[in-house]
């Protein structure tokens, strides 16, 4: 399996490449006014149909499908295993202490950095944009309602429909119950231990299949991507990119020099399969196997902080979403000729740090935390569907950076908890290959 995952990297980005290109070959043929030979072929030999919602459509599908098939398993097993490992109920509180207290904390920075520089960039000056389409926003749930909710009725039920909070508080309840049972608890644990081991296993071997799915996920999205509606939308578009690229590549390094005297390049260059990972599924969910992976794995952080912290921060870390509200709200302001004081601006900033964990979990939950911070500063709700048309691309950034800030979060909080290996977090990848090969000799 080593061989297989030996050059992942080069492999996927080739996926994506060609995808890109397939994709854009395919879009050729979607327009029929389009009176070209390329769109004739295409349209009368329905390549397109075969392919685009064929075979890409069902390779894309089966791959976020079969990375979805595994978080469950993946959470319940993996946080069972670190908390009945913990031994110490406190700990725990302080780890979900720490924890959100640092995820809150990156998308209060996430989205201060999205106001300041949209405000200087000004994208949305001299616009005059007309929604293509009305936007009904989605009432989203008391913060009271989501803390009821976290506790499940039907822990099975929870589990079949991938509620991530219910999971996790049934898990981190029945990881501590196995620790206080003695015995008949760690025979249990060490079921467990084996069941993680497996599905770890089941990890790696779906990452050697990953190139296949990227290639059918980036070939399908682009065969549709309107380029005119990016084109028209540039600055914005532009805009939550530099923002995206300024919180990953300086907030989270500068955190990690600051607060727990790590080199952050290390970090960032195992971060690299992640990343594309997470960009080309556009899902902070999907991705979680393969962050978990990449944390114990490659950067040395403990099972016992990681099974906790990934899950949690997959839910409730929204600094890509924080950073879409910020430029957003910036430049619906700026095309409706809405002048936002500095009181309104820092209500988005409360907002959309507090509501980041309130709606964790909801779907389209991005969408409803920015309703609900244009309804916080009197913006027109409709302005949403003005960046619906670029917002599929813009997704898959958000969610590589929100990846980056669980990934980062998991590493502090591990070194403040004494529980990362500094050793393997600076190692490369041939010296961790070589651990892992003499480890499996001595076994």
């Amino acid at each position: 399996m080593q061989n297989i995952n030996k050059n992942l990297t080069l492999h996927i980005l080739i996926a994506m490449v060609l995808g890109v290109i397939v994709g854009r070959l395919f879009s050729l043929g979607v327009s029929e006014t389009d009176d070209t030979l390329i769109n004739l072929f295409v349209l009368n030999l329905s390549l397109k149909e075969f392919f685009v919602e064929g075979l890409f459509n069902v390779g894309g599908s089966i791959f976020i499908t079969s990375l979805k098939m595994l978080v469950v398993p993946l959470v319940f097993i993996s946080l069972v295993c670190g908390v009945c490992s913990l031994n110490d109920s406190a700990k725990i509180g302080r780890l979900g202490a720490k924890s959100i207290g640092l995820y809150l904390f990156t998308t209060a920075i996430a989205i201060t950095f999205a106001i300041s520089i949209a405000l200087i960039i000004s994208p949305g000056e001299g616009m005059n944009l007309t929604p293509a389409q009305d936007y009904q926003a989605k009432q989203a749930p008391s913060f009271a309602q989501v803390v009821i909710d976290m506790f499940p009725s039907n822990p099975i039920n929870a589990m079949a429909e991938g509620n991530m909070l219910q999971i996790i508080v049934f898990s981190l309840l029945f990881g501590v119950a196995m620790a206080l049972s003695g015995s008949a608890g760690a025979r249990i644990a060490s079921l467990f231990e084996d069941l993680n081991k497996v599905v770890m296993r089941m990890v790696t071997i779906l990452m050697g299949l990953a190139p296949y799915g990227v290639f059918c996920l980036m070939a399908k999205l682009f065969t549709y991507l309107e380029l005119a509606e990016i084109t028209q939308l540039a600055q914005y578009f532009v805009t939550v990119l530099l923002v995206l690229f300024v919180h990953a590549l300086i907030t989270y390094p500068s955190l990690m020099i600051l607060l727990g005297k790590l080199n952050p390049l290390p970090f960032l260059i195992k971060m690299k399969d992640t990343l594309m990972f997470a960009f080309s599924t556009a899902s902070s969910n999907a991705t979680m196997p393969i962050t978990l992976n990449t944390v114990t794995k490659k950067l040395g952080a403990n099972n016992s902080v990681a099974s906790f912290t990934i899950p949690l921060g997959a839910t409730v870390n929204m600094d890509g979403t924080a950073i879409m509200q910020g430029v957003a709200t910036v430049f619906i302001a700026q095309v409706y000729g809405i002048d936002l004081s500095f009181a309104d601006y820092v209500a988005v900033l409360i907002t959309a740090t507090l509501a980041s964990v309130g709606a964790a979990g909801v779907p389209g939950v991005g969408l409803i935390l920015l309703a609900m911070v244009f309804q916080q500063v009197g913006l027109p709700v409709e302005g949403i569907a003005l960046i619906l048309g670029v917002d599929r691309l813009l997704d898959m950034t958000r969610t590589a950076v929100n990846v980056t800030g669980d990934a980062a979060v998991t590493c502090l909080i591990a070194k403040s908890e004494q529980q990362l290996d500094e050793s393997a977090f600076n190692a490369s990848d041939k010296q961790l290959e070589l651990i892992e090969e003499n480890n499996s000799k001595t076994v």
